[in-house]
């Protein structure tokens, strides 16, 4: 059977294939790979420890030095593009003997993407004629030369979620997204809606990325034996599904592979409400919302770790200490457990973890207090100062005390609720109900320049700032209204599982219901009815040829919940707040259930404005 811990164990397997090939050589990394190692496989250190004489970035201004024979490049795209123009950079300044290429991107998609055939008996042409160019760039054909693909595309953020940053930007398509393929396309030919759209319609750069991610699941189940029925729900977890569901090597491995598991892909788009609220229930949601990003990543934040040490707190001083971060042996979004057991039932502000065991289940550890004291126990403790809890006690600490970014803090302003009702009763302006008394005063309006996504998706088209015009910002809101607009008819194609919000009727106060939980109730309903939202995706003649009997005589469909362990896949995101949604979904219906969330990103709530109005989801930047 499969578990949890073998597919917590895949990226590290994966890690290990690449640790055995940089003893003695400088490692070159893209931000995608530096990301996953950073979560997975512990960093540069890892790197050190197996032998690397450096790391670097993976750009056209790093070189190695004339007693630097070998190198090890890491890369998560295409070997193709600006990805080889920054190989030949590299290698032309350096004095090379010795290259190894590691790419995520499997041989298959590299066929693909340069219109070449399948090659027979195993043959990876792309990557010989790739040898032979990095040879070339060496100096000298007798030089050695490696290309390799190994899947790298999964960061183990926590025993319960694995992100693939190399796909953060991957995001459902949009109204005006189906007006802008249907746009290149003949009158009879255009599609009625974003569900008749096939993969083969979409521009190849997005072909190519959801082949990368199709091709991403399927090493994972390969390297854990998984036989996989795949469902979805909304337009692009369909695109994906397929293409796992037909994926070439995944039809082979599905006639052998010892365990079973069902995958649900879902659209982001389906849900969008607990993905823009500020709840304040989440400390890890609010660190991620108020630190920093780490440079590089798209998940982890940088901790200021000055407090911890001796050094003098002052304007310019924020480069002296290396900034701590939440990738550590536990992380922050298990983390409260561990509080818990040495708290035990100890008092923090009057509460007890005893008597408030909801409000523990809102925190990824205990808020602020106790968890910065202990990380200032240890300031003057040297290299235990930096050490993993210390760091995310500093990070409760810096969060309990506001934002440090001006313009954080006008957008939390701006979007907060004033008061206790729903997101609908505050978006109308009226009382949430008796007892309210009147109205607060409205909030600041929140300046357009640093609204996140509007000012990129209004200098569109603009190579210069001072080009912006009051024109193209107008033409801007009405997209960005039209995207809305449209985002209310996202979930009319399903039967059940349309809505997500109930008005108030004068008496109840409105309510929100997380499709995510919806699709949990479905899965796990004692009655095991069929889940009719919840579309399973054909795997090949089999299931085509049972779809086909069941018009004539009664066969059953798989059921998402028949297999042991569960994959919930969010395509375009997913926020800590759901992650203890899911667990504790489970928790009141199966507990003995197994689920594992993955995810293209963790989200933060300003995250969602920049991925609807200023990202490029039909052409994504895929290096080529």
């Amino acid at each position: 059977m499969l578990t949890p811990e073998a597919v917590w164990d895949f990226p590290v397997q994966m890690w290990d294939r690449v640790l055995s090939k940089v003893n003695r050589a400088v490692v070159f990394m893209d931000d995608p790979c530096a990301e996953v190692l950073h979560w997975s496989a512990g960093g540069a250190a890892a790197l050190f420890e197996a032998g690397a004489r450096n790391v670097k970035r993976f750009s056209s201004f790093e070189s190695c030095s004339e007693d630097e024979p070998k190198a090890v490049f890491v890369v998560s795209t295409l070997l193709k593009g600006r990805t080889v123009d920054t190989l030949k950079d590299i290698i032309s300044l350096s004095h090379l003997q010795y290259c190894v290429v590691v790419t995520a991107v499997s041989h298959s998609l590299h066929l693909l993407a340069n219109n070449v055939a399948a090659e027979a008996d195993g043959a990876a042409p792309v990557f010989e004629q790739l040898e032979d160019k990095l040879c070339e760039w060496m100096g000298d054909m007798n030089y050695t030369a490696e290309v390799l693909h190994v899947p790298l595309s999964f960061a183990l953020v926590s025993q319960q979620l694995l992100l693939a940053p190399a796909f953060a930007r991957l995001f459902p398509l949009l109204p005006p997204d189906l007006r802008a393929l249907n746009a290149t396309r003949p009158d009879k030919k255009r599609f009625a809606s974003l569900l008749d759209v096939d993969v083969h319609a979409l521009p190849s750069e997005l072909q190519l990325q959801i082949k990368a991610l199709a091709g991403a699941l399927n090493a994972l189940f390969e390297a854990t034996g998984t036989r996989e029925e795949s469902f979805a729900v909304g337009p692009m977890s369909r695109l994906i599904a397929g293409e796992l569901a037909g994926h070439p090597q995944a039809k082979t491995r599905r006639k052998t592979a010892p365990n079973k598991a069902s995958i649900i892909f879902v659209d982001r788009t389906m849900d969008l409400t607990g993905a823009v609220g500020h709840h304040g229930d989440s400390l890890a949601e609010k660190i991620l919302t108020v630190l920093k990003p780490l440079p590089g990543h798209v998940t982890d934040v940088q901790v200021d770790m000055r407090e911890l040490t001796s050094v003098l707190i002052s304007p310019g001083s924020e480069s002296c200490v290396a900034p701590g971060c939440l990738a550590q042996t536990r992380c922050v979004l298990d983390l409260r457990f561990a509080y818990e057991d040495h708290m035990g039932s100890e008092q923090t502000g009057g509460d007890t973890f005893q008597t408030h065991p909801q409000k523990l289940a809102c925190s990824a550890f205990p808020v602020g207090g106790h968890a910065h004291r202990q990380a200032q126990g240890r300031r003057d403790g040297g290299p235990t100062a930096a050490c993993g809890s210390g760091q995310q006690g500093e990070a409760a600490h810096q969060d309990e005390h506001g934002p440090r970014d001006p313009g954080a803090a006008a957008l939390l302003r701006a979007a907060v609720p004033r008061r206790g009702g729903g997101a609908g009763e505050s978006l109308r302006g009226t009382p949430a109900g008796p007892g309210h008394g009147a109205d607060p005063p409205t909030p600041p309006v929140t300046p357009l320049g640093r609204l996140p996504g509007l000012r990129e998706a209004a200098a569109a088209g603009c190579p210069q700032a001072e080009d912006l015009s009051t024109e193209r910002v107008h033409s801007a809101m009405e997209r960005m209204f039209e995207t809305l607009r449209g985002l209310r008819h996202s979930r009319d194609h399903l039967k059940q599982l349309r809505r997500v919000y109930t008005a108030s009727d004068g008496v109840h106060q409105a309510t929100y219901r997380p499709f995510l939980r919806q699709i949990l109730q479905e899965v796990f309903h004692p009655d095991r009815h069929e889940c009719v939202d919840i579309e399973h995706m054909s795997g090949g003649l089999t299931d085509l040829l049972k779809t086909g009997f069941s018009m004539f005589m009664k066969v059953s469909r798989p059921h998402p919940g028949d297999n042991p362990l569960v994959f919930l896949f969010l395509v375009g995101g997913v926020t800590p707040s759901e992650l203890r949604l899911v667990k504790e979904t489970l928790a009141n219906l199966k507990p003995e259930s197994r689920v594992l969330v993955l995810s293209t990103g963790l989200l933060r709530p300003a995250d969602v404005p920049e991925l609807l109005f200023a990202a490029q989801r039909l052409t994504p930047d895929i290096g080529v």
